[in-house]
């Protein structure tokens, strides 16, 4: 049987289990879109292609399938680059089909032609250093091979965003729709993970038996799975062990664990590398990497005279920052569970009191007055346990500021917290939480500052034009808080292109149809979860911060 391109393309979309494509339609793209209908596959209109590649991002950090994103040739093409950037940074599988001038007119300066004929835009340099695979399809006789490669960079080891690109003609040659026969069993591929060597399950059980004080370092990839997650929750209450967790490895275990440490980072309180630095004699370092946040800016002495097991299932994160003493490549899904059950004969260790070692570290960065955060965020920091009072069936949050709930929400088995870090873009927390929210009956949080807010507002109409429920924290200081915060503490206050006007956000809300709270006194957040339904509709929560209060630490050297 005979289908053409456009047609194949929204079948491939159906194999690899996608039922929700964002998007912006061009003139160089309508074959495929008209091969939409009747299809499995439901279009969401954007407002921005940025927003496409966030939204599909959202909803593949939730959902663990794979997102996708549509746009036509040129700067819809171009325009996706950002969010595409975010999901390499971040190992997300999404797929992107982009559209192209035909063929036959290629050089010659057709318009939006991007196939770096001629002088034109290079589609497929653009994509090159942030995509794990990006073919611009000029004929179908490859057609298979090309598929088959986007799949398996979608879902096996190296995972992380496709970009397929096709001429408007190619879309509507006829191919056989037989070529999807020979793509591997997507449920096949995604139970493919090695299994677990158990001479390396042993000698780190060896390990941790003879440590003394031994801390689990959780990261990233000890949340992709529930087998990993629910195995290290034992391991630690087995062993009391103490776990302190990458800020993308918030949720391994439970934050209100008498174990939990919080996580590591120039911006969190400090407990987890006091910890690390004073009391821990081996880490156990599982799914994590020692970025700038989680190395303290690659401290060279942070783990002088520790024992170090690391543990990833990318080879290259292993050693790639601190030589380990064992060092091994495994899924976390099949490791954990593996060092679990090698680990039950084990005894305890002596369980630490870690309220009073905290107790004792705030104490003392008290006096030396070192706090992160002074009086002025008190408020802050009591909206956040009343998110976790008023959400006992869990939260998602999508969190492009970082620094408030990174240190203040505790995050449990139930919630899940997407922290906006690897490319680190404004504009990021509102589209992504919208294709998040697509994927889960939780109330969906996207957390932002008021200058990132400005930069992606416009796709709050997306979420209301499809009826989308969303709550979106606005942090209100009128500047950008981070840039401000370095002129002053860097440069002597000699600020410069920080500071903004804003819109009136209540008037804002009503021309979006949605509703606005305010909270600029310590009454008002109890109020907010009295006031509005924050479980259906569009809520924007609007939060007054003082632009002088600064938090005290340090980015950069």
């Amino acid at each position: 049987m005979e289908i053409s391109v456009g047609q194949l393309v929204v079948r491939f979309l159906e194999y690899l289990g996608v039922d929700t494509l964002f998007g912006m339609p061009g003139a160089h793209i309508l074959p495929v879109y008209d091969a939409l209908h009747g299809s499995r596959v439901r279009s969401i209109l954007v407002k921005h292609e940025q927003g496409a590649a966030f939204m599909a991002a959202g909803l593949a950090r939730v959902s663990g399938g794979v997102g996708a994103c549509i746009t036509t040739a040129g700067p819809g093409a171009s325009n996706l680059a950002t969010g595409i950037a975010h999901a390499y940074a971040d190992r997300l599988p999404v797929i992107a089909i982009t559209a192209e001038a035909p063929t036959l007119i290629f050089g010659r300066g057709a318009l939006q032609e991007s196939s770096g004929e001629g002088g034109s835009i290079n589609q497929t340099a653009l994509f090159s250093g942030i995509t794990r695979y990006h073919k611009l399809i000029e004929r179908t006789d490859y057609l298979a091979t090309v598929l088959n490669q986007a799949v398996r960079h979608l879902l096996l080891d190296e995972v992380g965003p496709v970009v397929l690109s096709i001429p408007v003609n190619i879309q509507r040659e006829m191919v056989c729709a037989e070529i999807l026969d020979a793509l591997p069993d997507v449920g096949c591929l995604r139970l493919h993970r090695p299994e677990v060597a158990p001479v390396t399950v042993a000698a780190c059980a060896a390990l941790l038996e003879r440590a003394r004080r031994p801390l689990v370092l959780a990261g990233y990839g000890c949340t992709q799975s529930r087998e990993a997650r629910e195995a290290l929750q034992a391991l630690s209450d087995r062993l009391k062990l103490p776990v302190a967790t990458s800020l993308k490895g918030k949720g391994a275990i439970d934050e209100r664990s008498p174990l939990a440490l919080g996580s590591t980072g120039v911006t969190s309180l400090g407990h987890a590398r006091h910890y690390l630095e004073r009391e821990a004699d081996l880490v156990l370092m599982l799914g994590a990497g020692y970025n700038e946040r989680t190395s303290y800016l690659w401290h060279q002495g942070l783990l002088e005279g520790k024992t170090l097991i690391q543990v990833d299932r990318n080879a290259s994160q292993l050693e790639k920052v601190y030589r380990a003493d064992l060092a091994i490549q495994a899924d976390l899904g099949r490791f954990l569970p593996a060092l679990d059950a090698t680990c039950r004969s084990l005894p305890p260790k002596e369980a630490p009191d870690l309220a009073a070692f905290k107790a004792c570290f705030d104490l003392e960065v008290e006096e030396r007055g070192e706090r992160v955060f002074d009086a002025r965020f008190d408020r802050v920091k009591a909206f956040f346990g009343l998110l976790e009072a008023h959400f006992a069936e869990g939260l998602v949050l999508i969190d492009d500021n970082i620094l408030f709930a990174q240190n203040w929400f505790r995050t449990r088995s139930q919630d899940l917290y997407v922290p906006n870090t690897g490319a680190s873009s404004l504009g990021h927390a509102i589209p992504a939480a919208i294709g998040a929210r697509l994927k889960t009956c939780k109330p969906v949080f996207a957390i932002l500052g008021d200058g990132g807010f400005q930069m992606c507002c416009m796709e709050i109409m997306t979420a209301v034009n499809y009826q989308i429920s969303l709550n979106i924290l606005l942090f209100n200081n009128q500047t950008l808080g981070l840039i401000r915060k370095n002129q002053y503490q860097q440069f002597e206050g000699r600020f410069l292109d920080c500071d903004f006007v804003n819109p009136d956000f209540a008037l804002l809300a009503a021309s979006f149809g949605i509703r606005h709270f305010r909270i600029a006194e310590d009454r008002d957040a109890e109020a907010l979860f009295h006031r509005l339904d924050l479980r259906s509709g569009i809520n924007l929560i609007e939060f007054i911060l003082d632009r002088d209060a600064y938090p005290n630490y340090v980015t950069h050297r």
